[in-house]
């Protein structure tokens, strides 16, 4: 047995289970999830009548590479969404049966574990695929937290020399989850830089990035920042994105990763042995849609209907405020966040996560601490619901 399992710690929602199971909530009203960050939200028609229409090629092995045709789309979309001069959609883009599987398999195909320290660096609070990739690619997770006074962003100025030197791969989320920022260009050329100096890789989780606020301020890249500086090969940067949260097709588990030609092709050789090739079927149903933005538009205005009716709802008692972009309400919270999340599940029958649950205890301090994460996934009427008795509870305080 891999010894490195006994590092894994429960997942959040284990430990949600666990916190829920000790009390029983009314059987009057109906249950409300915002815990989980699953998109509610109809998936697109013309997608699955793709699906249906190429079902028939269930019967052919997909290749790892993917088609030229689905690589060419993304590539295409991610030219025009990010301001590029283009990209090679043959060495510089491969899809993936989402971000997840992707992010965890990268780690273990890019760290070298016989180094005498070799660090992962991630904001704190993150996505915990992070830290389970790194203990299981034999490295050492290393974390960053999310200072209010940055807006949630991790505080990159205050990493000691010693962790970029040993830094191999470097996590970043932006959009965040679940602070919700947005890291700016000029952070990112920064980080870029700081990977050239210690030569370590930039990992950009941008699964958020097409759900934002102002049709006129997108969120930037990764890519985007290494093309703002004539970097066209993306030296050492990579990004991943996905369907789930763009498209609502979160069962599709379709995204790619893109960037650095040469650390794709290391990776592409790992895929090969991995066995993780998407099926054609889905291939053809993730062409249609990244070559599609009129349901992601449609998709960002049903999110911002309803943190607008939310905020509206909550704000008079409670200071909350919607994020930079992404689908998620961070608040910090009137009492512990276990108890009031415990309180919620038991009065009100909501689920929200605990912030703590999401986060590391460094120095004796865990940034997620007495805060909750939302996420605003379900329909409007039932957010809507969800705030008015989130409403009733916080009277109480």
């Amino acid at each position: 047995m891999n010894r490195d399992l006994n590092l894994l710690q429960p997942y959040p929602f284990e430990k949600l289970a666990r916190l829920k199971g000790q009390v029983t909530p009314p059987a009057s009203l109906p249950h409300i999830a915002l815990s989980i960050g699953e998109p509610k939200h109809e998936p697109p028609s013309f997608a699955l009548e793709v699906l249906h229409n190429n079902a028939h090629l269930l019967s052919n092995y997909p290749t790892t590479k993917g088609t030229e045709e689905l690589r060419a789309a993304i590539g295409n979309w991610l030219t025009e969404r990010f301001n590029l001069q283009g990209v090679d959609a043959n060495s510089q883009v491969l899809p993936v049966n989402g971000t997840r599987e992707a992010l965890f398999s990268f780690t273990q195909a890019m760290i070298d574990r016989e180094a005498s320290n070799p660090l992962i660096v991630s904001p704190n609070p993150f996505y915990q695929i992070y830290e389970g990739a790194a203990f299981l690619a034999g490295g050492k997770p290393n974390f960053i937290p999310c200072e209010d006074h940055l807006g949630g962003m991790p505080d990159f100025d205050a990493v000691p020399e010693s962790v970029w030197k040993d830094c191999q791969l470097l996590f970043i989320c932006t959009p965040g989850n679940p602070t919700g920022k947005v890291i700016p260009l000029e952070t990112l050329q920064k980080l870029i830089a700081l990977a050239d100096e210690h030569d370590f890789i930039i990992a950009s989780d941008e699964c958020y990035s097409e759900i934002y606020f102002d049709e006129d301020n997108p969120p930037v890249g990764l890519l985007q920042a290494c093309a703002s500086t004539n970097r066209h090969d993306y030296k050492r940067c990579v990004v991943f994105h996905s369907l789930s949260k763009r498209s609502n097709m979160p069962g599709l588990r379709s995204g790619f990763v893109a960037g650095d030609a040469d650390i794709l092709s290391d990776f592409l050789r790992y895929r090969t042995y991995h066995g993780c090739a998407m099926p054609i079927p889905s291939q053809e149903a993730s062409i249609a849609l990244w070559q599609d933005e009129r349901h992601v538009l449609e998709n960002r205005q049903q999110y911002r209907e309803k943190f607008s009716r939310v905020i509206d709802i909550l704000s008079p008692l409670w200071p909350i405020s919607s994020p930079e972009a992404a689908f998620y309400l961070w608040p910090e919270t009137p009492i512990d966040d276990e108890t009031l999340a415990q309180r919620l599940f038991a009065e009100q029958h909501i689920t929200v996560l605990p912030g703590r649950y999401l986060g590391r205890t460094v120095n004796g301090r865990n940034p997620g601490e007495n805060r909750i994460r939302m996420a605003l996934v379900a329909s409007v009427e039932e957010c809507v619901e969800a705030a008015n008795r989130i409403r009733n509870l916080i009277e109480k305080l």
